[in-house]
């Protein structure tokens, strides 16, 4: 008899999804249990705007039982293939910590992770969402450390990392350019104690050579030897960590003009290089700036 009954009611569900008049009807209708069908039927034809307007008018009257879970789950599911990934996180958020014994309790914890990722923008504006997801990935990788998504949540995670290195490079890189010398060092070094395996390392290394360079220039007499014995040491680092560097050629010119700088302060009355030292340093300023 109960059989008989579902199959009455998957043919009405059928007649009825076939239609905006009927969709309209099953909108207004009151019979939850042909409004709960048919938002399934219309989720399994990919229809999720539809779909989503009868599991949302149904998230009250089922709250706290079965039908609910699976409810809060396609919801989810329903604003993500739509690409609001802001509800959808919400709603993958809500179903994975709500259910934790759920079989899709893990799907979920991802997606909602996946759905912050998606909101993350381009590298040059701000990097909240970023952030977000990375810690998002990385709270559901300690959460199911046996998951088969693992190796997706690393590929991701790289990416979003990637970003956040990218950004702080720039960043950097307008210092230097804008002559903001010990600003441009601060951040290329934070780069590199934040992202030690960077893309961008190799030339961050260089870079806080010449910074330090341009910013022992620029500096004051009684700071002068100071700041190029810092050039010179990030130098030996840049040398050490890059022996085979395109950057090696400006980086030993730039070594070279910080040690005859040193000497000269060193030995005040040894002038005789003085000027030969000046206009080596302005033509290393003309092509590093």
């Amino acid at each position: 008899m109960f059989k008989k009954g579902r199959i009455a009611l998957y043919l009405v569900v059928i007649l009825l999804i076939t239609g905006c008049s009927n969709h309209s009807k099953l909108v207004k209708s009151t019979d939850n249990d042909l409004k709960y069908e048919a938002a399934i039927a219309y989720y399994n034809k990919k229809d999720y705007y539809r779909a989503l307007q009868l599991f949302e008018q149904l998230n009250a009257v089922y709250r706290g039982t079965a039908r609910g879970e699976r409810i809060t789950y396609y919801q989810a599911f329903c604003y993500y293939e739509q690409d609001d990934y802001l509800l959808a996180g919400y709603y993958f958020e809500l179903f994975a910590k709500s259910f934790p014994m759920n079989k899709d309790a893990e799907e979920c914890s991802f997606m909602s992770a996946l759905c912050t990722s998606k909101q993350s923008p381009k590298y040059s504006l701000d990097q909240t969402k970023t952030k977000e997801a990375i810690e998002g990935f990385q709270y559901f990788m300690n959460r199911f450390p046996n998951s088969n998504r693992k190796d997706e949540c690393n590929r991701i995670v790289d990416e979003l990392v990637k970003k956040l290195a990218k950004k702080d490079f720039e960043i950097a890189k307008l210092y230097y350019h804008t002559m903001e010398y010990e600003a441009a060092v601060v951040c290329f070094e934070n780069l590199m104690n934040e992202y030690p395996n960077t893309e961008f390392a190799e030339e961050s290394n260089f870079s806080i050579v010449r910074s330090y360079y341009h910013f022992a220039i620029n500096s004051i007499h009684s700071k002068k030897k100071e700041r190029y014995q810092k050039c010179l040491d990030a130098y030996y680092d840049f040398v050490a960590n890059y022996p085979d560097s395109k950057f090696m050629k400006d980086a030993t010119k730039l070594k070279n003009l910080a040690t005859l700088a040193v000497e000269k302060i060193d030995h005040p009355k040894q002038r005789k290089n003085q000027k030969k030292h000046s206009e080596q340093e302005n033509s290393v300023i003309k092509q590093q700036s």
